[in-house]
């Protein structure tokens, strides 16, 4: 008989190895007249299913004993209609049963998310979401901009009725006090064609069943990853709700051509030992040091093993699960590098077969040395072996704002230094034979450039904590940040509220602050509409012009020349022979970092001038003929050949 593990769990032997199921595994399946259950854990010696009514009910209205199968999965069968209750799992291990748990793919959960949701699956679209259709967008086009929930749409200023809510993203005609567009509206305005939404997976932090009291996280402390997050949501209490309004969201997204990434975090979770991991197969599912204690690459407490058979299924369907039913675009891997490179391109291969276009990239670092060799992992300086994964660059980051410690502000302040990391964002990270930094892409889509996302400094605080220039100097600065990034062979990605230049009151690492912190005050953009209006020409220029992203290595080498410029802060380039790919003849971009006036010979011809001192248009802000380019003092000048 086991008896009941009254403090901290206990790691299961495993002797040999451990049948992996063949088919996908499905913890609750609902039909209204039986469901199913299933939880894998191998080596337990006993298994209950319990039935709640609710999800916050002390006693189960039902205990059943389940019985192991040959897969490794315990099993129970429910021959009445159990629509609206909930469900727990119990296994004991070693002769001790441990706490209760919701498993570890529960797709709808209760209000906390620490009991699963028994639902009918065909009650959870809205109307008209068998016709959702991700929008077709070419490489070219990918602008990527990241963005929190509540960040985004918690401001009283904000115009927004579902404040915080999935249903933010739902709202068209919302304006700020002065009448200037937020909202969905203000994405469009802004010319990106991707959201990239920080988790919105079910995470712990957030109590759900208290949504009158402002809680603020970014939710990369996971709990159900197959489950959305309620306090997103109108109602967490009701398990329909959150689903049909996240599927609400996407839905409105794609109709106004903008694509879904989802940020997960598969690397860890918020605590193993409240996990369900750890409460059906305790010791599998995580890495351990030689002397038993914790892997911590993740610097939460624990890393999880991508390279374990079980963990790599689970990771493999609980991404295809979100594809499927929720017609998610594609994925930001959170410290990517704590998974292996086998794991991830059995995933990019997988979901590549359900969604061709889908975009995959992560970070290609972790908090500390993850437990595998470091040729084994999806490590930035191996993104080359990675299939179609692209990675965040710390090279043209810190080339272009300067260094984490905030001790300068990098090439956009004039710092000398940064130039050669700057011309390897520009070629994408490939291969260049003008490139002194060692390349580490296959291919300029595997490299993600930016300044700014919602780790560290906002760009606003950077610039106020690494530099003493005046405001106008600082908002210069920004525009000559983005001008890189806009014109790189990478994707650009830009954090949100940059545009309008929003500030955490210098607050580094915002993931609890409350909203007095993160929100993004909407009165901004009327303040500083002149940066904005330049984030959506520089958009709308790269829209335009697809020779600033030729998505092939050996077009990037062949095409993209550097000018030389004897000048450490100053970087200029042209791409070259366009015929048949854009519009232009040729582009010519000169990115001055300097703080003096930068005059450079080009060939003789004529040019339209899209971009000049601060100042950007698609359509062109004068025609120009001749055979030099100029840039003032901290800015960047761009041109086509016509």
């Amino acid at each position: 008989m086991c008896a009941l593990a009254a403090t901290s769990l206990i790691a299961c032997s495993q002797p040999g190895e451990l049948p992996i199921p063949k088919s996908p595994l499905e913890e609750c399946i609902y039909q209204t007249n039986k469901t199913s259950f299933s939880v894998w854990a191998p080596t337990a010696q006993a298994a209950k299913l319990r039935i709640y009514e609710t999800a916050t009910s002390e006693s189960p209205v039902m205990t059943v004993d389940m019985k192991l199968g040959r897969d490794g999965l315990w099993k129970a069968l429910v021959k009445e209609d159990l629509k609206g209750m909930f469900y727990t799992f119990q296994l004991c291990h070693e002769g001790q049963w441990l706490e209760e748990t919701q498993g570890i793919a529960a797709k709808a959960v209760g209000v906390n998310g620490t009991r699963g949701a028994i639902i009918d699956w065909n009650q959870t679209d809205p109307r008209g979401w068998e016709a959702d259709k991700s929008p077709e967008i070419k490489p070219s086009d990918i602008i990527v901009y990241e963005m929190h929930h509540r960040d985004f749409s918690i401001h009283e200023n904000s115009g927004i009725k579902n404040k915080g809510k999935f249903l933010a993203l739902t709202e068209k005609g919302t304006r700020n006090p002065d009448g200037l567009a937020t909202g969905l509206d203000h994405l469009k305005e802004l010319g990106i064609t991707c959201v990239q939404i920080l988790p919105s997976y079910d995470y712990i932090t957030v109590d759900e069943s208290r949504p009158d009291v402002p809680q603020y996280n970014w939710g990369y402390d996971p709990q159900n990853y197959n489950a959305v997050e309620g306090s997103y949501s109108t109602d967490a209490f009701d398990p329909y709700c959150r689903i049909r309004e996240f599927k609400q969201m996407i839905q409105t997204l794609h109709a106004e051509g903008i694509k879904v990434i989802m940020d997960v975090v598969y690397n860890h979770t918020s605590s193993a030992e409240l996990n369900g991991f750890e409460r059906t197969m305790p010791g599998y599912f995580y890495r351990f040091n030689p002397d038993g204690t914790w892997g911590d690459a993740s610097g939460c407490g624990n890393e999880t093993a991508s390279e374990k058979p079980m963990y790599r299924k689970y990771m493999i369907e609980s991404l295809e699960w979100w594809v499927k039913e929720y017609h998610i675009d594609g994925f930001r891997f959170d410290l990517m590098a704590i998974h292996d490179i086998e794991t991830m391109n059995i995933i990019s291969s997988r979901l590549h077969a359900i969604k061709p276009d889908i975009i995959l990239y992560g970070e290609g670092w972790a908090a500390s040395a993850p437990l595998l060799d470091p040729s084994e992992i999806a490590l930035k300086v191996n993104t080359w072996e990675l299939d179609r994964i692209g990675a965040f660059s710390d090279n043209i980051r810190d080339a272009v704002r300067g260094p984490l410690d905030c001790s300068n502000a990098g090439f956009m302040d004039g710092v000398e230094g940064k130039k050669a990391d700057l011309m390897f964002g520009i070629a994408g990270g490939v291969y260049h034979p003008q490139v002194s930094v060692p390349y580490w892409t296959a291919s300029p889509l595997q490299h993600i450039s930016y300044v700014s996302c919602h780790d560290d400094h906002c760009l606003r605080d950077r610039l106020n904590e690494a530099t003493k220039a005046t405001e106008d100097e600082k908002l210069a600065m920004d525009k000559l940040a983005q001008a890189a990034m806009y014109t790189s062979q990478g994707i650009p990605f830009i954090f949100n509220g940059e545009e309008v230049f929003r500030h955490k009151y210098g607050t580094k690492n915002s993931y609890c602050s409350p909203d007095s912190i993160n929100a993004i005050d909407w009165k901004l953009k009327t303040r500083y509409s002149d940066l904005c209006d330049y984030y959506a020409a520089l958009a709308a220029i790269r829209h335009a012009h697809p020779g600033f992203c030729l998505g092939d290595a050996s077009l990037v080498q062949e095409k993209l020349e550097f000018i030389d410029v004897d000048d450490p802060c100053v970087v200029a380039f042209r791409i070259n022979a366009l015929e048949g790919i854009d519009s232009a003849k040729s582009l010519t971009v000169l990115l001055n970092g300097s703080k003096k006036l930068v005059s450079i010979e080009i060939p003789a011809g004529k040019y339209n001038m899209l971009a000049h001192n601060g100042y950007a248009d698609a359509d062109g802000l004068a025609a120009y003929e001749g055979s030099y380019i100029s840039a003032g003092p901290t800015s960047a000048t761009i041109l086509a050949e016509e």
